[in-house]
C-alpha cells in the first residue's frame, strides 16, 4: 500500500514568503479569513506571516511539520473545495515569546494583525486596562523589574517571560524602539467595536504604567488600524482530515472548514506598508463602523431573531430556518426594519445572507447562536425598535425578536446559556404582558413605559406559541 504524502512545502514546491506579519492567536478563523486574503493577494510572495497560537500550543504542533501549509476547505451549497493556503511562513507556540520579539525588532515586520478575542484585551469595565487582573500585574511587574536596570536590549526583552496580548505587545514595541527600525501598523481583527482604538488603549496603558516614554515613542512609530471580518468557520473535525485525504491525496492534520462568504473591512494608515489586499476583495474605507453597523443588525440580528423563534418552531440550524416559510419571511422582514436605518448600502448584502444562511453544507446551529442573549438584544435589535416606536410604528420583527427571547426566558425553544442567566430569567414568571414589560425594562428602560409595546410584545409571544 502506498504511503500517503504529507503536506510540506518541499511537497508541494511552496516556498515559505519573508516574513512581514505577525499574527497573534493562531486558530481556525485566521487561517479562513486574515491569511486567506494575503495568500490571494497579488503580491503575496512578499508578505509571509509568522504566526503565534493562544494558549494552548496545538496549532504549532500540527502546523509545523507542515511547514505553515493547510487546506482550505470551502463548504459550498453545491459541495466541497480545496486549496491549500500558504501564507503562514512559520507557526510558534505562545510560549516562545523570544521569537515574537525578535519579529517585532526586525525592519521586515510592516503589519501586526491579532485574533486574541474580546478577553484577551484585558478590559476594565471602562476600557482601560485591567490593572487587578492578576495575569496583568504580574506581566506589568516582570516589565518594571526589567526597566529598573537601565535601558533594556533586544536580548534582555526576549527574555522576559509575559502571557497577556497587551504586555506581549507593549513589550514587543519595546525591543522595536531599541532596535530602532521604524514604524508600524497594528491591526486588531476581533469582533470588537472600533477594535483598533480598543486594543490600543490597553497597549497605550501598559506602557504607561512602565515606561511612560514608549506611549510618545508610540504615538510617533505605531499606527493603530480598525477592521471588520466576517466568515463563518465551524471547528475542524476528522471528517475535514479523512474528506481531504481522499479529495487531495495527501495527509493534513489541520484542514480549515469555512463558508464561501468572506468579508474584510479595514481603516488605518500602514506607514511600512502592507500587502495588496484589495486585489483580494478587502475593502479599504475611511470609516469601519457603518460597516459594523450593518453586520451587528442585519446579520448578528437575524441570527438572534432566528435563534430564538426558531427552536420554539422546531428549528435547530440555520439552513433549516431559511427552508421553513414563517422563519424566513420574519427575517426578511427583520431586514427590512432594519436595513434602512444604515447610512451603507444593505439590499445586496441582504441577498447575500441569503446565499449564506440556505447552505446546509455549513450546519450552524441555533442554539449556540441564542447564547448571551442579554448582552445581544439591546445592541442588535434594540436600536431598530427605538427608530420605529420614536415614528409611532410598531416593527413586526423586532418586536417578534424581543418576545422570542421572552419565551427563551420561560423555558421555550433553545435552553438558556447566558452570563447574566439568573438575572435575566428571574424577569420572567409572570403573565405575558407583565413579563413583557419587564424585559422591555431590562434591554430598552427608556422604552419601559410604553404600554402600546408592551401588549405588541406579548400578543407576538402568543402568536409564536400558537
Amino acid at each position: 500500500m502506498t504511503a500517503v504524502p504529507a503536506l510540506t512545502r518541499s511537497q508541494f514546491g511552496r516556498p515559505a514568503a519573508p516574513v512581514r506579519i505577525v499574527h497573534l492567536g493562531l486558530g481556525n478563523f485566521t487561517r479562513a479569513h486574515q491569511a486567506w486574503y494575503t495568500e490571494h493577494a497579488s503580491d503575496r510572495d512578499d508578505w509571509g506571516i509568522a504566526a503565534f497560537t493562544g494558549r494552548r500550543p496545538t496549532m504549532a504542533e500540527l502546523l509545523t511539520p507542515q511547514d505553515g501549509l493547510y487546506t482550505l476547505v470551502t463548504k459550498g451549497a453545491e459541495g466541497d473545495s480545496y486549496e491549500v493556503i500558504s501564507s503562514v511562513s512559520h507557526v510558534h507556540p505562545a510560549s516562545d515569546f523570544a521569537a515574537l520579539v525578535r519579529y517585532f525588532a526586525s525592519p521586515e515586520l510592516a503589519v501586526v494583525t491579532s485574533t486574541v478575542t474580546e478577553a484577551g484585551y484585558y478590559r476594565a469595565s471602562d476600557g482601560s486596562l485591567d490593572v487587578a487582573d492578576a495575569a496583568v500585574a504580574a506581566d506589568l511587574i516582570a516589565v518594571r523589574e526589567l526597566l529598573e536596570n537601565g535601558a533594556p536590549s533586544v536580548e534582555d526583552i526576549a527574555a522576559l517571560q509575559v502571557v497577556t496580548s497587551p504586555v506581549r505587545v507593549m513589550a514587543g514595541l519595546l525591543a522595536r524602539r531599541a532596535a530602532g527600525v521604524g514604524p508600524l501598523t497594528i491591526l486588531p481583527c476581533d469582533n470588537i467595536p472600533d477594535n483598533g482604538e480598543a486594543f490600543g488603549r490597553v497597549v497605550r496603558d501598559a506602557a504607561a504604567a512602565t515606561d511612560s516614554s514608549l506611549v510618545d515613542w508610540m504615538g510617533e512609530n505605531v499606527a493603530w488600524a480598525t477592521s471588520m471580518v466576517d466568515r463563518i468557520t465551524p471547528a475542524t473535525t476528522d471528517t475535514e482530515i479523512a474528506d481531504v485525504e481522499a479529495a487531495q491525496g495527501y495527509h493534513d492534520a489541520a484542514p480549515v472548514p469555512t463558508e464561501p462568504f468572506s468579508e474584510w473591512v479595514i481603516s488605518g494608515q500602514f506607514p511600512a506598508g502592507r500587502p495588496d489586499w484589495e486585489s483580494a476583495g478587502v475593502q479599504i474605507v475611511d470609516e469601519v463602523e457603518p460597516y459594523e453597523q450593518r453586520k451587528l443588525w442585519m446579520l448578528n440580528g437575524s441570527h438572534s431573531l432566528m435563534a430564538y423563534a426558531g427552536p420554539i418552531l422546531g428549528i435547530e440550524t440555520v439552513s433549516e430556518g431559511m427552508a421553513d416559510e414563517r422563519v424566513r419571511e420574519l427575517v426578511q422582514t427583520w431586514w427590512s426594519e432594519a436595513g434602512p436605518g444604515l447610512s451603507v448600502p444593505w439590499e445586496e448584502y441582504a441577498a447575500a445572507l441569503v446565499e449564506r444562511y440556505e447552505n446546509a453544507n455549513i450546519r450552524h446551529l441555533l442554539a449556540q447562536i441564542a447564547a448571551d442573549g442579554s448582552q445581544k438584544i439591546a445592541v442588535r435589535i434594540v436600536p431598530t425598535l427605538r427608530r420605529f416606536r420614536a415614528q409611532g410604528e410598531t416593527p413586526k420583527a423586532a418586536v417578534t425578536a424581543v418576545a422570542a427571547w421572552l419565551l427563551h426566558l420561560r423555558g421555550h425553544g433553545a435552553p438558556v446559556k447566558d452570563a447574566a442567566k439568573d438575572k435575566v430569567v428571574a424577569l420572567v414568571g409572570g403573565t405575558l404582558e407583565e413579563d413583557a414589560a419587564n424585559v422591555l425594562g431590562f434591554v430598552a428602560p427608556d422604552l419601559a413605559g410604553d404600554t402600546e409595546l408592551v401588549r405588541a410584545i406579548a400578543e407576538a409571544a402568543e402568536q409564536l406559541l400558537a
